[in-house]
């Protein structure tokens, strides 16, 4: 069964065959780009950071050259609302134009770019099923000076909404972090740009219908120990598309690996690189418009992207403080009142074996947790001796 599922991603996701990047990564669970369909447990506030970056050398002719770096800096804030709802606080705070050596050192660098904000559904899923689903809507405020970016997603400059469809399995349903899962997201992009312009020229072509895109995205995050590993591939194509003053109009797909440090239940440490799959010739028209040119020999979309981010807990302060001991411990005595609840309250009625399948699944989840208490245990009295 697990076998035909991850076959039917991986067909899916080289049949799309576009474009990459959810821009930012939006903090949260999940992986570098995919989202996770499970969500920050209510009361949970988590701070995300991280930087993507390429670069290139480019020539200038007799025998000089300078490096081109495409560096973008972001920030996530995400809060548990409850156990379905979750929100995120999500601006670009630096962004490279690529315009004439567009960089903070030439003065032409986007200092504060756009702002996302996003509702995340989740965590929708029958009990002891494999799967949770939810949903995503978010909006793309135009806070930044300057958009239509080389090497970066399309972006007129115009409020711009989301709507993501994100689906997970998970091959542990008691522990899901602790065993290998697989995520897909699929996602409707609503540029509003009727009527923008995207050059300097007012003669130049301006979009006549709105522009769109659908984005895709499949992962697999395996875990291991206080590492974890994943792999993803992320796409996008539009379906009207923008004109052709607009840079990164063409589909193109990536091949993404992450890996995540772990030392503590509080922090993480993200590192992965982007490895462009497929692209599609560049389309956009440089010698008739007044859109600047990318340098001689360079591609129209990034060859390779590196990828450094860190999340940090910061509600509840309980998590600085606690040990996978007593994280077990607290968990279990959780479970105990939960089912002490469901007895007290159960009644003889058409749901009385939901009630009951619920019962036999909660205390398997104990048993489980009891395992890898009796092994801290174990494994402490052995480092004592």
């Amino acid at each position: 069964m697990m076998r035909r599922i991850i076959h039917f991603f991986m067909i899916v996701s080289f049949i799309t065959l576009s474009q990459l990047h959810a821009t930012p990564r939006q903090g949260g669970i999940g992986l570098l780009y995919v989202h996770s369909a499970q969500l920050l447990q209510k009361g949970y506030l988590q701070f995300y950071a991280g930087t993507q970056y390429f670069g290139k050398v480019a020539s200038i002719g007799s025998g000089r050259a300078y490096a081109l770096w495409n560096v973008q800096g972001f920030m996530s804030l995400n809060l548990g609302i409850s156990s379905h709802i979750e929100l995120a606080f999500s601006p670009i705070f630096y962004q490279d134009t690529n315009n004439n050596k567009g960089n903070i050192l030439e003065g032409q660098a986007n200092a504060f770019d756009d702002l996302f904000l996003s509702l995340k559904l989740g965590s929708f899923g029958a009990m002891e099923s494999p799967f949770l689903f939810g949903g995503m809507l978010g909006v793309r405020f135009p806070t930044a000076k300057t958009h239509n970016i080389l090497y970066e997603p399309y972006s007129a400059g115009k409020l711009e909404v989301t709507a993501t469809g994100i689906v997970s399995y998970f091959s542990n349903t008691i522990f899901p972090d602790e065993n290998w899962s697989i995520h897909g997201n699929l996602s409707y992009l609503y540029h509003n740009d009727v009527g923008k312009s995207l050059t300097d020229d007012p003669t130049d072509p301006v979009p006549q219908a709105i522009s769109s895109e659908i984005l895709f995205g499949v992962g697999l995050k395996y875990p291991a120990g206080t590492f974890d590993f994943s792999g993803e591939i992320n796409a996008r194509t539009f379906l009207n598309d923008p004109p052709v003053t607009a840079y990164s109009r063409e589909y193109v797909s990536y091949l993404t690996a992450g890996v995540y440090y772990k030392p503590y239940p509080w922090v993480t440490f993200e590192m992965g690189v982007d490895l462009r799959l497929i692209s599609e010739k560049d389309q956009s028209d440089y010698a008739n418009t007044a859109l600047p040119a990318p340098p001689v020999d360079f591609p129209n979309y990034p060859t390779w992207r590196g990828i450094l981010g860190v999340k940090l807990a910061i509600l509840p302060t309980s998590l600085f403080r606690t040990s996978e001991k007593a994280l077990l411990e607290e968990r279990a005595l959780e479970r105990n009142t939960i089912i002490e609840q469901m007895m007290e309250g159960r009644q003889d009625t058409e749901d009385a074996e939901s009630e009951l399948e619920r019962i036999r699944s909660e205390r398997q989840s104990i048993e489980e947790e009891l395992k890898r208490l009796r092994k801290l245990l174990e494994d402490e009295r052995n480092n004592n001796d």
